[in-house]
């Protein structure tokens, strides 16, 4: 079972729900879910949500790297194993499964530095029109990789995306969800999740890893991270890092619903607060 949704719409509860009731293992589909030191703003599954039901692939990945090519090797022996509901936020992992992902040689290092030290716009602008349309423009970790794959292979990331693969998890096989969340829904739903994350210690979760803080780190990409911090270094109020971190997550929701309305139109759509 697949169940997607943009951030804060409730399809975590919804795996969740569907764990227990029917039995099945809740396993991640949010690339910043998988790290370890955000649990709180990553809104990972608590430790209360972790006993109701089985949980895979949450939190075990330190600062290094990770791909959405690690991330089908790990799902790989998930899918013969107890029913696994995959739910999550990145729709590009979905795609990946159900569609296949053609494997790509990693980034040397140094290319890796080259990238780093290019603005956005320049990056961008070095891409080939095919791949440069099929990217969030203000993604820069996606961005980023599309420019290291050109640079490092000599040919398009879409060259490399466009070969057939094989998926792990046909969509024929699965019965795909997606989370109906309009942003009159979604908006309030933010604004009260940020607030209960605060509550729940979000900020000591930020003090705690201050030390080394780099939000160019997808590790370090948690939004709110950057906001809170600046709270820290008192730059700005706490309200107003609060008042900053609500929109950056609703400008993600945003490009959430974007990429499902474009790539998951034959999904049912499902709304969790309806009885």
């Amino acid at each position: 079972m697949l169940v997607a949704g943009p951030t804060a719409s409730g399809k975590s509860a919804l795996a969740l729900a569907i764990a227990e009731a029917h039995g099945g293992v809740v396993v991640n589909a949010d690339a910043l879910q998988v790290y370890a030191r955000w649990r709180i703003l990553s809104a990972r599954p608590t430790p209360e949500d972790e006993v109701r039901a089985p949980h895979a692939l949450y939190g075990h990945v330190a600062d290094t790297a990770y791909s959405v090519g690690r991330w089908l090797r790990e799902v790989a022996p998930l899918l013969t194993g107890p029913r696994p509901i995959f739910t999550g936020g990145t729709g590009l992992y979905f795609t990946a499964l159900t569609q296949g992902l053609n494997e790509i040689p990693e980034t040397p290092m140094a290319i890796r530095a080259e990238g780093d030290a290019i603005v956005l716009p320049d990056l961008l602008e070095a891409l080939d029109p095919r791949t440069r349309a099929r990217l969030d423009p203000q993604n820069r970790a996606r961005v980023q990789r599309a420019w290291e794959v050109q640079r490092a292979t000599g040919r398009p990331l879409a060259d490399w995306q466009d070969r057939p693969a094989t998926p792990l998890l046909p969509l024929a096989r699965t019965t795909p969800l997606l989370v109906h969340a309009p942003p009159e829904v979604l908006s309030p739903r933010i604004e009260r999740r940020f607030t209960a994350m605060i509550e729940a210690g979000a900020l000591d979760e930020a003090r705690a890893n201050a030390a080394g803080f780099d939000p160019a780190r997808p590790a370090d990409r948690a939004i709110g991270a950057p906001e809170l911090m600046a709270h820290l270094r008192d730059e700005i109020p706490l309200d107003e890092a609060a008042r900053r971190a609500v929109i950056a997550t609703r400008q993600y929701a945003k490009r959430q619903r974007t990429w499902f309305r474009a790539r998951m139109g034959d999904w049912q759509t499902v709304d969790p607060t309806r009885k």
